[in-house]
């Protein structure tokens, strides 16, 4: 089993579109939100003020966060903001 990974849905609000995506949980939020933005739209210009955001609790998560140390688990419903 994939220990180290977590399997989540990953809405993305400007393309009003959903992923499902493996995320590594030793990975900082604030580097997940990086490669999303370049992967999805090119762009080496980093917005740092993209956020993921919890689609059922809420939480926006710091970007300087541990995917572990977050609420953040199999299943979960996010939304990169």
């Amino acid at each position: 089993m994939l220990e180290n990974k977590i399997l989540v849905n990953v809405y993305i609000l400007s393309l009003d579109e959903s992923m499902e995506m493996f995320l590594p949980v030793n990975e900082k939020v604030g580097n997940i939100s990086k490669l999303l933005n370049t992967t999805l739209f090119d762009s080496i210009d980093y917005d740092n003020n993209n956020k993921l955001l919890n689609i059922d609790s809420g939480a926006v998560y710091n970007n300087n966060d541990l995917i572990k140390e977050t609420d953040i688990r199999n299943g979960t419903k996010l939304m990169l903001i």
